[in-house]
């Protein structure tokens, strides 16, 4: 199942590619300090890649973040089932 999304994302990566290939006109793009004449195919291209990165960067801590307290409480689980078994043999 993981192989099947992965070649999914590939695909639509690789069509947009295409479709964005088709995009040649030249936009003036102003951004924070001054502004720049882009290819409409390379300034979409940027922009969905630096946004994919900080999705990626944003939704991967969270994971990281929550296996942690995974972790955490398996632990203190542990300590507490331990507690447990030594209360009920005395």
């Amino acid at each position: 199942m993981k192989i099947i999304k992965i070649v999914a994302v590939i695909a639509l990566f690789l069509i947009a590619l295409a479709l964005g290939s088709q995009n040649q006109s030249v936009v003036t793009f102003n951004y924070l300090l001054a502004q720049g004449d882009f290819h409409l195919s390379t300034l979409l291209g940027v922009v969905f890649v630096s946004g994919f990165a900080l999705s990626w960067a944003v939704f991967g801590s969270m994971h990281l973040k929550s296996q942690l307290q995974v972790i955490r409480l398996k632990k203190k689980l542990s300590k507490q089932s331990k507690s447990i078994v030594v209360e009920s043999k005395a």
